[in-house]
């Protein structure tokens, strides 16, 4: 099945480059019939890496460890859905699962698109196939999962070695999310190729409209959706998995998932100015670029060795072939641009300071902001060891300063926004509009600060946060009142007639409503408390109102784990709250330790408790008072159900199937 498994590999290498060949040569020569067998062999390409994926599969279940990826991330005991989240555990199986999604994504594009923009079409193969064959090759020489083990005796000769059982996945790998994660995550990384594609195939063929904007609008928002999910589960896992007490600590890998989530959402705003004005056409064609250039960076930054990551696989000798990749496309798509700046001219100019045109160009201004300091920092110790010699570090602190201002203005920006109309907007207008939303932020402002809250930016974020949401609530109350006058509705029905009527703008004001719940979550960082109790069985400690009493201490084995566990009755306030009961585990598998927190969560704040080892006779306990996590999770959520209405075009669902066509 190993060998089957390469062939496959090379089979699609070579489908792929013939089918970029053919696209090229088919447009170029305006050839229907070899553009075509492009496609076909394209879609063949995209089969055969599915083939390769499935036969890893078959031999990560059938447990055949003379396959060093086999070998080394799994093991007999291991139950069968870690079984098959190992095939992404290991760097060369994780390069597989890239190659699988790629190959799929690409076939999907073509099959929807076979019939449609057929000026097109034969360019977007072509990059997806460079795209797919990088992958396939990286996968295919450097980094294959089909290797086989041997054993080396002392005169040189080699045979095949196959071990009693496997190495086993990293424990800090077994975690339901740690199995969805990953893949989530490369479907964002990835699909963003597809708007880049459509993209540079709109600047070959001298495309001066918004069709390809159109085209990728959706595609683009559920890909965004996914790698916003993504990072999302990659925060919870952090958060009660690693056991250090936050959901998010800036380390390299997670910027990488971030970058291009921060750009992909200022191409999503631009896209609309494009559409509706005819505005920022170059701009949305380098958004698209570095979106993608992004993705690709992300999966550098884990495969190069160049940051330390807990993220990261540091034995891969990837990177620079990732930084050649990376140059090419990024010299050959500014080249093509330049050629057709002619096509790209705006249709309209900007009429007014205050317009939503102007509102949505310093929402991208400030995106694209962000993902720059978040660059700069990421690659600051890289950077400062390639020019001095010596690798500075920054931290959490040097992000948290630079972005926490960024963020404030990003929150600010989003209740303007709506509150603006596009071309101009009179001085009358701009009154009545911010008044409602305005005096709400003040009587929040003015509540903050009577209930004692003097940190600066907490109370800038709150008032910020109860300004976008009266922003909302009036965006959703006029609209209602509207079809009310019209249409004789009660509130509810004209209420949910006018979202369903309006997805794509009221599921983006849903949206917007998670990302304020999210920012009130990320508030309550500043008031984080902390301590580090030594209990003896029946002592008490203290962190924030919580008495934290150690009733007992319990160790046991499971399966594949020793565990020691610490009983902590809670009492808050002298009132009972419950049990917790952290654990520390010991791995079979290389004596690998991992936690399992102890987590009480209410909307007011999380308790989250940590056993972490035994020091002379008494037994250490982190505790961690987090305050409004809770609505950091329940805004993302929220922010998810925005982004599906979104997609969810109500008004097409419901035409005929005749008019669909």
């Amino acid at each position: 099945m190993a060998d089957f498994g390469n062939f496959c590999l090379l089979l699609a290498l070579c489908l792929s480059l013939y089918a970029l060949i053919a696209s090229l040569t088919g447009a170029s020569l305006n050839r229907r019939r070899i553009v075509s067998s492009g496609e076909r062999a394209a879609l063949a390409a995209s089969a055969a890496a599915v083939l390769a994926f499935g036969a890893l599969l078959y031999l990560m279940l059938a447990d055949d460890f003379a396959t060093s990826h086999v070998a080394n991330n799994s093991s007999r005991s291991l139950p069968l859905l870690y079984k098959i989240s190992a095939i992404w555990g290991g760097h060369d199986g994780s390069m597989l699962l890239w190659v699988f999604f790629t190959a799929l994504l690409s076939g999907l594009v073509i099959v929807q698109n076979r019939r449609r923009y057929r000026d097109m079409m034969p360019w977007v193969v072509a990059v997806l196939m460079v795209n797919l064959a990088f992958f396939l090759a990286l996968n295919l020489f450097l980094s294959n999962p089909f290797d086989q083990l041997v054993r080396i005796s002392p005169d040189g000769a080699t045979a095949p070695f196959v071990p009693a059982d496997g190495r086993g996945l990293n424990p800090l790998l077994q975690y339901w999310a740690m199995v969805i994660h990953p893949p989530i995550l490369y479907v964002g990384f990835i699909g963003f190729v597809v708007p880049f594609a459509f993209a540079v195939a709109a600047l070959v063929t001298r495309q001066q409209g918004s069709a390809w904007v159109r085209i990728v609008r959706r595609w683009t928002l559920g890909v965004w959706l996914l790698l916003g999910v993504g990072i999302i589960l990659g925060g919870k896992w952090a958060y009660v998995v690693l056991g250090w007490g936050g959901y998010w600590g800036w380390d390299p890998v997670e910027n990488a998932s971030l970058m291009p989530w921060l750009v992909s959402t200022a191409f999503l705003h631009s896209i609309v100015v494009q559409e509706r004005r005819g505005m920022l056409k170059v701009w949305n064609v380098i958004l698209v670029l570095l979106t993608y250039l992004l993705g690709i960076f992300g999966t550098f930054l884990t495969r190069s060795g160049i940051v330390n990551s807990v993220h990261a696989f540091a034995d891969s000798n990837l990177g620079r072939f990732f930084v050649y990749y990376m140059a090419f496309v990024l010299a050959g798509t500014l080249l093509l641009l330049a050629d057709r700046q002619p096509y790209l001219r705006s249709e309209r100019r900007l009429d007014s300071m205050l317009s939503r045109e102007s509102a949505f160009l310093f929402n991208n201004l400030v995106l694209v902001a962000a993902c720059f300091a978040v660059f700069w920092g990421t690659m600051f110790p890289a950077l400062s060891e390639w020019i001095r010699g010596t690798q500075i570090s920054v931290g959490p602190l040097f992000f948290d300063k630079i972005n926490v201002p960024i963020g404030l203005l990003l929150l600010l920006l989003t209740g303007i926004g709506p509150l603006i109309a596009w071309h101009r907007t009179s001085a009358a207008a701009l009154k009545k509009a911010f008044f409602r939303p305005a005096a709400f932020g003040l009587l929040a402002l003015a509540g903050l600060l009577i209930g004692g809250l003097r940190n600066f930016y907490v109370t800038v974020c709150l008032t910020l946060c109860a300004f976008v949401l009266a922003t909302i609530v009036q965006e959703f109350a006029e609209g209602a009142l509207v079809r009310m006058r019209q249409h004789g509705e009660r509130f509810p029905a004209a209420l949910g007639r006018l979202v369903l009527g309006n997805t794509r703008r009221y599921g983006g004001y849903i949206v917007h409503l998670g990302v304020v719940l999210m920012f009130v979550g990320f508030a309550g960082n500043a008031f984080n408390r902390e301590a580090t109790l030594h209990l003896k069985t029946g002592e008490t400690g203290r962190v924030g109102d919580y008495a934290l009493t150690l009733a007992d201490f319990r160790q046991g084995r499971e399966a594949l784990y020793e565990y020691g566990r610490a009983v902590i009755e809670v009492t808050r306030n002298g009132r009972p709250a419950g049990t917790l009961t952290p654990e520390k585990r010991i791995f079979d598998s290389g004596g690998q330790t991992t936690t399992t927190v102890g987590l009480r969560s209410t909307p007011k704040e999380d308790l989250y408790v940590v056993f972490t080892g035994i020091t002379g006779d008494a037994f250490e306990i982190k505790a961690h008072v987090n305050p409004l996590v809770f609505w950091l999770w329940l805004g993302s959520g929220i922010l998810v159900l925005g982004t599906l209405l979104t997609l969810w075009n109500w008004k097409r669902s419901n035409r005929p199937r005749e008019a669909v066509r």
